[in-house]
């Protein structure tokens, strides 16, 4: 059996991005008994670009390197996890701006009685409101 090391692994992902998600779902992996790893004294990087909110630098994180057999089951495992985070991530609708409406990626039709919904719903809201004070100011 051949040996690897997870920061080879790493380098090996399609969407580098993604590393912190891959050592995750590979600690987690490992945990539950898919393939044997042990952890090795040194750290490597991550190649992952982390940025902080409101600041434009970029930074890197450090983990714990690994060794692991290099196995059938553990390639098999590595093409699905690899084209599982190659692919776009769930969660997040697009924001709706006039270069994604122009994109198509926004309906602008469904926005526009999204809208008027909205804005008629406000309407006849203050029409209660105000036909309510009014019967109250009567009495």
């Amino acid at each position: 059996m051949s040996y690897r090391k997870l920061s080879e692994q790493v380098h090996k992902l399609s969407n580098a991005q993604r590393s912190d998600t891959f050592v995750k779902m590979f600690r987690d992996a490992v945990r539950d008994g898919k393939f044997e790893a042990a952890y090795m004294p040194e750290r490597f990087t991550l190649p992952k670009q982390f940025s902080r909110r409101g600041d434009s630098d970029t930074y890197q994180r450090d983990a714990k390197e690994m060794l692991f057999q290099a196995t059938p089951a553990f390639e098999k495992w590595f093409e699905q996890t690899n084209r599982e985070l190659a692919s776009a991530r769930k969660g997040g609708s697009i924001k709706p701006s006039l270069e994604n409406i122009e994109a198509g990626l926004v309906d602008f039709k469904t926005m526009a009685a999204e809208t008027r919904k909205k804005m008629q719903a406000s309407y006849e809201k203050g029409r209660a409101l105000g036909k309510g004070r009014a019967k109250t100011k009567r009495k």
